[in-house]
């Protein structure tokens, strides 16, 4: 149980360096009660310096040339399609219609669609549709959690592909994803890549009662900074890294050898990736990607980051019981990425509220505002890596970000803090229930992907068997 968030309790390491953390605190304190705030405001801010130089060392890696993807071998691997759904009758046959646009040989290809017992309504949706013959209605039995992660548990012993990926019900993947990803795998020389994570891109948000412009735009930016720098900088690096919740792909084999999801860690994705690193297995990224539709209003957003956070959380918890499992690179790609995303949604608030108020008083005061040069550092130079890894990412992923973006960007920032705070609690009283995000049916008018001819980062047999190989336009 140690390797599951379903344990919640401490291991011995984390008795011992919370021991060690608090020692050390509360003997400054007693020997140097004067310069215990300025130490920790040193160390806070050094911590925060090395994660923006390591935010524009990986926007600086990810710009190297992908490394080419192999040519398709003359038979294609099986593949297996999971996608779990809940209360999803509103875009079920959106999902249809998209997953029948993959293009992949029928006959190698199998697709479950993964509903819960009591969900009726969605049940009936899916045997209403008019679906392709590959791709089935599964039933998972009822159980306890009821999470995405333990519905698929249940289907994985019914895949019966060489590979299987996991798509979102909100997901319209690019039709030759699973090619790529199959001549990624075909093309791995040493055997030891087990997953492939593809990137997510948000399409323009819906527009009406539930649209909220900036948190659109901003969370836009902040996937396209996730998935076109960060994930391919540690990728090219050999680091581990969390995976996202969608459009992964992976060996079936060695996802049953792990013991599939973590049916307890409502971001089972992130687990995943650390726990297949500390199995000795090596993760990679594709280029062509997966769109997806913002959440929506604060009202859709909140949730959604909370669970989040809480399962950043339940991975800390679960992966720093015996970081020396993931080795010292595996637990320096904890540390620089579930850990420094905990502490600065913890933390971003609270800082700019502090800097805002500093200058509010100073300036009521008639007085010039303090401005120590570390702090003053700090801030710049993290927000200036923030808006570059930001900048370049949407670029990439053909998402506006401009100056009026970078001006909210704290704004959006702040609110993180109140996800963060609201996660914790949630983690205490509430540890694995699921935040459902709602899923709502794209207008007809939404800025569908267009497809234009393939990039470089495609198999390279496709060029020439497929005249009209997708690649979206912004």
């Amino acid at each position: 149980m140690a390797t599951s968030a379903a344990w919640r309790g401490l291991a011995g390491f984390q008795w011992l360096l919370l021991a060690l953390l608090l020692g050390g605190g509360l003997a400054l304190l007693w020997f140097r009660p004067s310069g215990a705030a300025p130490v920790a405001a040193a160390v806070a801010a050094i911590a925060f310096l090395a994660i923006s130089a390591w935010r524009v060392l990986l926007v600086i890696v990810s710009t190297r040339s992908r490394d080419p993807v192999p040519s398709e071998t003359s038979v294609l691997p099986r593949y297996s399609i999971l996608v779990a759904l809940h209360d999803e009758t509103e875009v079920m046959s959106q999902l249809v219609e998209r997953l029948a646009r993959i293009d992949y040989p029928p006959d190698r290809l199998q697709g479950l669609l993964v509903l819960e017992a009591h969900d009726h309504a969605t049940i009936a949706a899916a045997l209403a549709a008019p679906r392709p013959d590959w791709l089935e209605v599964f039933v998972a039995p009822s159980g306890t959690p009821c999470t995405k992660p333990r519905a698929l548990n249940c289907a994985l012993s019914h895949v019966t592909g060489d590979l299987v990926t996991v798509y979102d019900a909100e997901d319209e993947p690019h039709p030759l994803q699973l090619r790529e990803a199959a001549a990624r795998f075909a093309g791995d020389a040493g055997g030891r890549l087990a997953c492939l994570q593809a990137p997510l891109r948000i399409r323009r948000g819906r527009r009406g009662a539930d649209a909220s412009p900036f948190v659109d735009r901003q969370f836009a930016a902040e996937y396209a900074s996730l998935f076109e720098t960060i994930l391919p900088g540690m990728a090219r690096l050999g680091l581990p890294f969390p995976l996202g919740g969608t459009s992964n792909h992976f060996r079936v084999d060695v996802l049953r050898a792990v013991g599939g999801w973590d049916a307890f860690n409502v971001t089972e994705d992130a687990d995943l990736g650390f726990r297949l690193w500390a199995e000795g297995w090596r993760l990679g990224v594709i280029g062509l990607p997966t769109w997806e539709t913002p959440p929506g209003g604060l009202a859709d957003w909140l949730p959604q980051r909370c669970r989040w956070l809480k399962g950043y959380m339940q991975t800390w918890g679960v992966h720093t019981r015996r970081p020396w499992r993931l080795g010292a690179r595996g637990a320096f790609a904890l540390v620089m990425t579930v850990g420094a995303c905990l502490g600065s949604a913890a933390l971003n608030g609270p800082s700019l509220a502090w800097v805002a108020a500093g200058v509010l008083v100073a300036v009521m005061a008639g007085l010039p505002p303090e401005t120590p040069l570390l702090a003053m550092s700090v801030l710049v130079l993290g927000a200036a890596s923030a808006w570059l890894s930001c900048a370049i990412g949407a670029r990439r992923a053909g998402v506006p970000y401009g100056p009026i973006d970078m001006i909210g960007a704290p704004a959006y920032w702040a609110l993180q803090s109140l996800a963060a705070f609201h996660a914790g609690w949630r983690l205490v009283h509430e540890p694995f229930a699921w935040d459902k995000t709602r899923h709502r049916r794209d207008a007809a008018t939404a800025e569908a992907p267009v497809y234009a001819a393939l990039d470089e980062t495609a198999p390279n047999r496709l060029s020439a068997g497929h005249a009209a190989a997708p690649q979206p336009v912004a």
